[in-house]
């Protein structure tokens, strides 16, 4: 896999929250469009935190298969 790793994202604009994110403060993902190759995605409580970039294939795989209910949610 070539996912990688960078610091330093809070200078990106446009940064977005999932829609499965509560509205609580607690377990927020946030993802960063317009990236051909890859879909940087980062922890909402954490903005200058790291960011994972994952290659959009992977990405892609990924939302098709939450779409699909491939996996079971934890609360």
């Amino acid at each position: 896999m070539t996912d990688r790793i960078t610091t330093g994202t809070l200078p990106l604009r446009g940064w977005r929250k999932s829609s499965y994110s509560n509205s609580e403060g607690g377990s927020c993902l946030e993802v960063l469009d317009g990236h051909p190759d890859c879909v940087p995605v980062r922890d909402s409580k954490s903005p200058c935190g790291p960011a994972l970039l994952i290659p959009a294939p992977g990405w892609a795989s990924f939302i098709a298969a939450v779409k699909a209910g491939g996996f079971a949610a934890h609360r």
